[in-house]
């Protein structure tokens, strides 16, 4: 399946590993969230996907088929993992302005939205985690508005009712973090149906905002290790996934380096 033409990001694109990734900086992808997604859920124009590229990310795109049929979905990728952005910089195209880690965009935008009125919806982690979540970004941001929110376990059965919940709400961010590739799943398999300006997948990012997932010092985030300061922490849950992707990925930045 082709890649979506990078002029619909309205801003050139790098391709690293196989994958188009935006150039768009942390604070302009912001700016254009805050800016276009009301827009279009005003307009009941059709939502536009945002999905994130970091090393697992790369790897699953050259070896899930259908992660890879998802992820070419998506209106914008944005770069939420440091690799990208240095590898941008080593292959002589566009240059990525940044990263745009999912959890900066999200914890950055909160004020900015709350100022302009921008409605989010929280979708995923348990119950207790998203509301614990949903508490801590409105003490911090006060006047967000929060469209809805619920956990991120349903059956199949149930997806019906998690879309009319969301579409009963209508907001106009929607933050879907059930994981990849479950989260790029649901939202191409849905996003015709989902009434949202944005959809934007998120990952583990309500654990992060929570404080259940640690994130790393900050000179590990700038210098694209905080990877090891996940797998440090959470060995069991991320050792493997870092080991086999990490290098997997460097192998597709070389392979692609050529575009």
């Amino acid at each position: 399946m082709p890649w979506p033409d990078g002029a619909r990001t309205e801003a050139p694109v790098a391709q690293v590993g196989g994958i188009p990734v935006s150039t768009l900086s942390l604070k302009a992808l912001i700016d254009k969230m805050l800016r276009e997604a009301p827009l279009r859920r005003s307009l009941d124009q059709p939502a536009w996907l945002i999905f994130d590229c970091n090393g697992q990310g790369l790897s699953m795109n050259a070896s899930d088929s259908a992660f890879r049929a998802d992820l070419a979905q998506a209106d914008l990728i944005h770069a939420d993992g440091q690799v990208v952005v240095t590898a941008s910089r080593w292959l002589g195209g566009p240059e990525i302005a940044d990263r745009s880690s999912t959890t900066d965009m999200f914890i950055d935008s909160l004020k900015p939205a709350a100022a302009s009125g921008v409605t989010y919806y929280l979708l995923g982690a348990t119950e207790t985690v998203n509301a614990e979540c949903a508490r801590r970004i409105t003490a911090m941001a006060p006047g967000l508005q929060l469209a809805g929110r619920r956990d991120g376990f349903w059956s199949a059965q149930n997806e019906d009712a998690v879309i009319d919940a969301i579409n009963a709400a209508a907001p106009d961010v929607l933050w879907v973090g059930t994981g990849k590739p479950r989260e790029q799943a649901f939202c191409v398999r849905n996003r015709h149906r989902i009434k949202a300006g944005w959809i934007v997948t998120c990952g583990g990012l309500f654990n992060y905002v929570t404080g259940d997932y640690p994130r790393a010092p900050m000179w590990m985030q700038k210098s694209g290790l905080e990877w090891l300061h996940r797998m440090v922490t959470r060995p069991r849950q991320l050792a493997w996934r870092y080991i086999t992707t990490n290098p997997h990925a460097l192998w597709l930045i070389w392979k692609h380096r050529h575009g």
